[in-house]
């Protein structure tokens, strides 16, 4: 078991690390953000979606039961709440929630 000076001692450096990547980018741009840290933040978390996406869906068989159902009803549910509700959060939770449910109770 480590000693409790190893425990404290990486604590704090992770603590440091994490607390010089939240700050420095306010240290770096405090008097105008460059245009391409602001073309990014518009473009990033689209990006990262679609990725998210990808990756879930790779290993997807249509040609073995349940043909990609679950998948398919549980992305037509998050699409359909982010369109009502334009809610992220209340969009991935349904959907997730949405395929448990499914893969769990109805294609088990």
């Amino acid at each position: 078991m480590p000693a409790d000076s190893y425990i404290l001692s990486m604590t704090l450096v992770i603590a440091a690390v994490t607390m010089l990547t939240r700050f420095l980018p306010f240290i770096l741009f405090r008097r105008k953000t460059p245009p391409a840290v602001i073309y990014l933040s518009g473009v990033l978390p689209y990006a990262i979606m679609g990725m998210l996406v990808v990756y879930c869906l790779k290993n997807v068989s249509l040609l073995a039961a349940p043909h990609g159902a679950p998948e398919a009803l549980s992305l037509a549910a998050v699409v359909l709440l982010h369109r009502c509700k334009r809610n992220m959060l209340l969009s991935v939770l349904g959907g997730t929630l949405l395929y448990m449910w499914l893969v769990q109770s109805v294609f088990a």
